[in-house]
């Protein structure tokens, strides 16, 4: 188990081609995006903004998650009102987090479960280049979320409150293998 002052000094020295995260006391790197995740990550954002334009789409935001938030973790994407982050340090309370965002590499590495739904984050999506599925989870309860949906890349996708978006994710097949 990493303590979370360690990890946050580690964090503050490492080069930005690398994004590590502490996730249930462990030390995780996270791969470096490829320009098809970078694309579904702004498509996201910009289908979010179109919707609802008092709404962002923050790239990489450094989270305190878990039950405890003493985890650490940098999704590809927090969805809040804008202005939410201002005045905050490199990792901010999930506090007034919509919705979390991931895309999945093409590596084989398996998607970490984070502490999204312990830190009462409302939703999270998890687009799935592997299946070419959209994950929506929602309805924190402890430390998982009580519902998922899924989806497959080409169909709308109904993100239900507090995000209130509905995604129609044709576009998308563009970026899946």
């Amino acid at each position: 188990m990493m303590p979370t002052e360690d990890f946050e000094a580690l964090a503050r020295v490492c080069p930005e081609t690398v994004t590590l995260e502490l996730i249930n006391g462990k030390l995780e790197v996270k791969p470096v995006p490829d320009g098809d995740h970078d694309e579904m990550i702004m498509w996201v954002a910009m289908q979010c903004v179109r919707q609802r334009p008092e709404l962002r789409l923050y790239r990489t935001r450094g989270l305190r998650i878990g039950g405890n938030r003493n985890d650490r973790a940098r999704p590809d994407g927090s969805l809040a009102r804008a202005g939410r982050f201002a005045g905050d340090g490199a990792w901010s309370s999930p506090d007034h987090i919509l919705m979390t965002v991931d895309v999945t590499s093409y590596d084989d590495s398996p998607v970490q479960p984070c502490g999204y739904a312990a830190a009462g984050i409302p939703l999270r999506l998890l687009i799935d280049r592997r299946s070419g599925t959209f994950a929506v989870r929602s309805e924190p309860h402890s430390a998982h979320y009580r519902h998922q949906r899924l989806y497959d890349i080409g169909e709308a996708v109904a993100l239900p409150r507090p995000a209130s978006i509905t995604l129609d994710t044709e576009e998308l097949k563009n970026y899946t293998g």
